[in-house]
């Protein structure tokens, strides 16, 4: 028994180790947290803020004005896990800068919005539920239709919005997102993937009271979600969001993972649904996503009436500033297609 016990503590030790040399963080993170401690943090909410209600559950969101509006929306609908402190100003400022109007939100179990106390297996929401969480934000504005930019479990809500409400959406931009996360004919979660959350989260998840604890976690479960990708993310920005969750909002929820997880599978396929969305769309994924492999986009992409495609080299899981520029000169056009909305 002692044996089978130094061999387990061995083992976890090696895996450890080589994530630990895989995902390592900066050598200088534990001045970066104590830098973001110690000065004053950007406003990283910077809009007008409301709440919405959808039955009894609470929406936070955030809507961004732009100076010369052209009386057009844009919402931006986060990832899993991810509140809508996620997008970065350099992804949204340009279509600002175009008289859009741009609406965040929290989804439900993260930020402002409510956490889903009463949430269990056997009690889950769903995707479905999700989608009239953001209608209901719409609702609260008055914003009869908007542009929807959704983003990995943002991009299938905003797939289940242009099925569903199908009045609601005046185009649809899905990045690395997918028609069925668990299509059996495609790879769910990579195996190496799998493996490195669980070694992050033996590394930085052990005391997940400790503020710098959480921080690393978040700055290494981003930096995974880069995957091979070669370009830079700003380190110091994620730490800086995400003590500005803990300071100035509600926290890290860490049941929320489990909870969106289930409300991924609880949905299922879109696969037959797909074919009925009318609304302008354009699927944008990285060909080197280490969650959502590209075969995803190119299997629920061929099912969408008209879709265009903007698959980029190199790209991971994120919105890396290197290949914005591509990404909004796809999306312009995108939205552009229906000018009367």
């Amino acid at each position: 028994m002692l044996y089978i016990t130094i061999i387990v503590v061995l083992l976890i030790f090696v895996l450890l180790f080589r994530v630990y040399n895989r995902v390592k963080l900066p050598k200088n993170v534990a001045s970066l947290i104590r830098e973001i401690n110690t000065e004053n943090l950007p406003e990283f909410i910077t809009g007008k803020t409301g709440f919405a209600n959808n039955s009894d559950v609470k929406i936070a969101y955030e809507i961004i004005e732009s100076e010369t509006s052209n009386g057009k929306s844009i919402i931006l609908v986060n990832g899993h896990g991810h509140s809508r402190l996620f997008w970065p100003t350099y992804f949204y400022q340009p279509f600002l800068d175009q008289g859009y109007k741009i609406i965040k939100y929290d989804n439900r179990g993260l930020g402002e919005s409510d956490w889903m106390n009463n949430w269990s297996n056997d009690n889950p929401y769903s995707l479905e539920d999700m989608a009239t969480d953001t209608i209901a934000v719409l609702d609260a504005l008055k914003i009869e239709k908007a542009h929807f930019i959704g983003m990995s479990m943002g991009g299938m809500i905003s797939q289940r919005i242009a099925i569903s409400f199908p009045t609601r959406i005046a185009s649809l931009t899905s990045i690395m997102s997918t028609g069925f996360y668990d299509d059996p004919e495609l790879v769910t979660l990579p195996k190496k993937f799998y493996n490195n959350i669980v070694a992050v989260t033996l590394l930085y998840g052990r005391k997940l009271k400790n503020n710098p604890q959480k921080m690393m976690l978040s700055l290494a479960t981003q930096r995974l979600l880069k995957g091979k990708g070669t370009y830079k993310i700003d380190d110091k920005e994620i730490l800086q969001k995400a003590f500005y969750e803990l300071t100035k909002r509600n926290g890290l929820n860490a049941k929320v993972s489990n909870q969106h997880t289930a409300a991924i599978r609880t949905s299922g396929s879109r696969y037959r649904e797909l074919g009925k969305i009318r609304a302008p769309s354009l699927v944008i994924h990285g060909t080197d996503d280490p969650l959502i492999q590209i075969a995803h986009a190119k299997v629920y992409a061929d099912l969408i009436p008209d879709v265009k495609t903007l698959f980029i080299k190199n790209m991971g899981h994120d919105l890396p500033k290197k290949y914005v520029s591509y990404l909004h000169k796809s999306i312009f056009k995108n939205i552009n297609i229906n000018q009367l909305n």
